[in-house]
């Protein structure tokens, strides 16, 4: 059978299928085989290499092996090799120093949150102490609230006098004459705390408005538009103001259609008591009007009384409006210099009605005046005075007929003559300007003796008043023997040996008296009104509003920048101050005699105050005048040293000022589109003690660049946009200046630390000065007969710049509000000279020379791009401002000082264990 199937295989299978079968069988043995074969490839061969090449480097032969690791040195001959070697071993080591810093900052990141969690700790319990800290805060204010209210008088409204309501059978006194403030004056309408409001009738609303004279009636209504006491609110007014006069004579309502109308104001109340009535003058023949109208309880203000019309106390004699409309032309007003002029005294007049024939009614002026009849002085002075011009000692110009028809005038009153332009020109000339009071005693002052003295003090000639019954202008207020003389009729032969006796001094401080006097209350529509107003408020003692101050826009800008510190700036050379003040910024005190004052002071505000406090709406904070400069700047400064507690210094810093133990200043910096210049310059002050803040006046249209860093150096820096470019701008008092003390300083101005602190120093002793560095004077061009602005080095000086000065607030307000707006006006014509300016007004006002301090000549930085004082054309425009400043003042205001104030051991040797200290030498 084998043999069969073997044969079959052969034959390829039985019959004729055998041969497919068999190819059949052989492919899967083939397919078989192969699949075997693959497999053993796959699988067996790979763990025989594995296991060769594991066990054939174990042989002992080290040279034998193949497939094993080789040293260092075999491997690193080949070149690319050895940089892999050397890569492999930098990391190694990044590895291991990583692995190092990593564990250091884990052991780091422990240490931090365990002192995280101590913070917080210390957090919460600090907030727990925040929290009793605000309670105990609490309570104490609420304890000082309480004490406060038990010590605070109680602030009600004055007792009233008179019924609430209208009442009709409400008797009016007995006589005009015998009212009286405490007896016709509401008080309860007029609080200490009112601000003294003023309602004042619209005249066009009644009948007699169109009575008035235009151009009165215009110039009042412009007033009223501007005042800042009056109010639109009749209810909570303390003075109603009415305007009757100047009334125009033909059309001039009968006296009884007047009271009628007088009577019927809405707020009259029966009696007129609180009003005033307003009768104007602008010509010397205005009527008196009024004496023959029932005015009630109402006040009466006019320039023309008879003695039984006047109430001393209550009504008001006022001043001419001469200047309805139109400001006075400063240039046109005369020098006051020389004192004496071609005329010692001048007149002109002529009396129309002689005192006698005054005397109309058939009673006698015996019985009229209780007393005998006094003589007519008139006749003598007329012999007197001619009989001075005849003797020809002096030039005097006496006239008592008029070249032309006199103006209309009062009985027994000397009648004026010609125009007020030839009467000027006639004062212009006189020294003294004599004024004749009515023969009539009963006429106590009249419209044309008011324009006498109106016009003498414009011009500068001294009053010299014939007549010790007159009762002048404001006389309850105004001390008119400061700037004219009243002299007693019977000593009219003494007049000419009193008027040659008076010195030049004294005569030239009359008239600048009189000067003062005229352009602060007789001057303008302005003044008169509000120096009627100011005699009311000063009369029931309620104090003046506040003087409002210049509100500052603040340009956005970024601060930031750390300000380093210059090693100049904190070098004090030879001056060392002793220990320096490092409080944080805190404001002046505020001003706190605004009762006070107005109760005590009246004369010496009314009369020495280059704008009394009463007239002008001053002040927020104390005033430093020259009456008060006797004592602001006294206290232990003038001590002896040595002895006893003091001779370091400290002391004496600590009490410096008198009155103001402790104190700061404000930098004032004007500035015009020099960024890096004033960035330098603010840098310069980082660390300077007793600074409170810094006020940059940005004097450009042009903002500041938006990416422009400004410096952080330890105190606010305001920036303040101005509405034009304007060197007046330097000197206003802007609102964010809580400070008296005022440094203005100029953006290139170069100074150490401890010159600046040194000057602080000094203008604490003389608060009402000018106290700065740079030296300038005036002189006199005789070739040319003007004056000279000089930079020159020099042993005296007149003036020191305001680029680098200080100065008391009070200034700013006075040089933006007070002082003539013509100067104000040059300044800005010219762009320069407000810094002459601002000297010729404080020495005006206080009669003394600026202050120098150290040796210091110049003051700006080096390196910094010229300013406009370089310019050939400034010294040229300085010496023009200089001359048109004396017209505007009418002298020379400036006053010369060899003064210098240093350190008293300036320079002086000391050993180190010493301190030193300074006082003036």
């Amino acid at each position: 059978e084998l043999m069969t199937g073997y044969t079959m295989l052969r034959n390829g299978g039985v019959g004729n299928g055998g041969q497919p079968w068999v190819l059949r069988w052989s492919s899967r043995i083939r397919l078989t085989w192969l699949s075997f074969t693959l497999f053993i490839i796959l699988v067996f061969f790979p763990l025989i290499a594995h296991y060769y090449l594991t066990t054939i480097d174990d042989a002992d032969d080290a040279g034998k092996r193949i497939f094993g690791p080789r040293t260092g040195n075999e491997l690193c001959e080949v070149k690319h090799v050895q940089d892999l070697c050397r890569i492999r071993e930098s990391v190694s080591e990044e590895l291991l120093q990583l692995e190092a810093k990593r564990q250091e900052l884990n052991s780091e990141i422990a240490k931090l949150n365990l002192k995280i969690e101590a913070c917080k700790k210390s957090i919460e319990n600090a907030k727990q102490d925040l929290l009793q800290l605000k309670n105990v805060i609490s309570q104490t204010e609420h304890s000082y609230k309480e004490l406060m209210a038990q010590n605070q008088p109680k602030l009600s409204l004055p007792i009233r006098l008179l019924p609430d309501k209208d009442d009709a059978t409400f008797p009016l006194p007995k006589s005009n004459r015998n009212c009286r403030l405490h007896n016709c004056f509401d008080y309860s309408r007029c609080p200490l705390t009112s601000g003294f409001p003023v309602y004042v009738y619209n005249s066009d609303e009644y009948p007699f408005g169109s009575s008035l004279d235009p151009l009165i009636k215009q110039a009042f209504e412009a007033t009223v538009r501007t005042n800042v006491y009056v109010t639109e609110n009749a209810n909570i007014a303390c003075v109603y103001i009415i305007l009757v006069g100047e009334m125009q004579e033909p059309v001039m309502p009968k006296p009884t259609e007047l009271e009628q109308q007088l009577h019927s104001l809405p707020y009259w109340r029966t009696d007129g008591h609180n009003h005033l009535i307003i009768n104007l003058s602008r010509k010397s023949e205005t009527q008196n009007f009024i004496y023959n109208i029932s005015t009630g309880r109402a006040m009466i203000a006019q320039s023309t009384f008879y003695d039984a019309q006047y109430r001393p106390g209550f009504d008001i004699v006022v001043s001419p409006l001469v200047h309805a409309m139109s400001e006075p032309n400063f240039l046109e007003i005369p020098p006051q210099v020389p004192v004496k002029r071609k005329y010692l005294f001048s007149f002109q007049g002529e009396k129309i009605e002689s005192l006698r024939s005054s005397l109309q009614e058939v009673r006698s002026f015996e019985e009229e005046i209780e007393g005998n009849a006094p003589a007519d002085y008139d006749d003598r002075i007329i012999t007197t005075l001619k009989a001075v011009q005849d003797s020809k000692l002096d030039f005097v110009l006496v006239e008592f007929t008029c070249k032309n028809q006199p103006k209309a005038s009062l009985p027994t009153e000397w009648a004026l003559c010609g125009e007020r332009d030839d009467r000027l020109e006639l004062l212009k000339l006189s020294t003294f300007a004599l004024i004749i009071t009515p023969g009539d005693t009963r006429l106590v002052i009249s419209a044309g003796c008011t324009m006498r003295l109106f016009e003498a003090l414009e011009v500068g000639a001294i009053p010299v008043v014939l007549g010790e019954q007159v009762q002048l202008p404001y006389n309850d207020v105004i001390r008119w023997n400061e700037a004219a003389l009243i002299i007693p009729k019977p000593r009219i032969t003494e007049v000419h040996f009193l008027l040659r006796s008076i010195s030049d001094n004294d005569l030239l401080a009359m008239r600048r008296q009189g000067r003062f006097l005229w352009e602060t209350y007789f001057s303008t529509s302005d003044n008169v009104f509000s120096t009627v107003l100011a005699v009311i408020r000063t009369r029931i003692q309620i104090p003046a509003a506040p003087i409002r101050e210049e509100p500052a826009v603040e340009i956005p800008h970024r601060s930031g920048k750390a300000a380093g510190t210059d090693p100049n700036m904190a070098d004090n050379g030879d001056l060392d101050l002793g220990p320096v003040e490092t409080e944080p910024p805190y404001a002046s005190p505020k001003y706190l005699r605004n009762f006070t004052l107005t109760a005590m002071d009246i004369y010496r505000n009314w009369n020495s105050a280059p704008g009394p406090f009463h007239l002008f709406p001053y002040t927020p904070f104390d005033p430093v005048l020259p009456s008060e400069a006797k004592f602001l700047g006294s206290g232990t400064g003038f001590r002896p040293i040595g002895g006893g507690a003091g001779g370091s210094g400290k002391e004496f810093q600590a009490a410096l000022g008198g009155n103001v133990p402790r104190e700061q200043f404000t930098v004032v910096m004007l500035t015009y589109e020099r960024e890096e210049v004033l960035m330098n310059s603010l840098e310069r002050l980082n660390g300077l003690p007793y600074l409170n803040k810094v006020v940059v006046v940005w004097n450009s249209p042009k903002l500041p660049s938006e990416d422009l860093l400004w410096p952080d150096i330890g105190v606010p820096i305001m920036v303040v946009r101005t509405e034009k470019n304007s060197l007046n701008n330097r000197f206003l008092p802007w609102d964010e200046i809580d400070t008296e003390a005022i440094l203005s300083i100029d953006d290139d101005a170069h100074l150490r630390h401890d010159e600046i602190m040194f000057g602080f120093r000094v203008w604490r002793e003389a608060r009402d000065r000018i106290v700065g560095f740079p030296g300038r004077y005036h002189a006199w061009d005789i070739p040319h007969q003007s004056w000279l602005y000089n930079s020159n080095y020099s042993c005296e000086l007149s003036m020191v710049l305001t680029g680098a000065a200080f100065f008391h607030k009070y200034y700013a307000y006075l040089y933006s509000y007070v002082m003539p707006q013509a100067i104000r006006d040059m300044v800005d014509e010219y762009i320069n000279c407000e810094d002459i300016a601002m000297n010729f007004l404080v020495s005006h006002l206080t009669r003394k020379p600026p202050i120098k301090v150290t040796s210091r000549w110049t003051f700006r930085c080096p390196g910094c791009p010229q300013a406009l004082s370089h310019d050939d054309s400034h010294f040229h425009e300085r010496h023009k401002c200089i001359n048109f400043f004396v017209k505007v003042y009418g002298y020379m205001p400036l006053l010369y000082t060899q003064f210098r104030v240093d350190s008293v051991l300036f320079k002086t040797r000391l050993p180190h264990d010493k301190t030193k200290c300074f006082k003036f030498i």
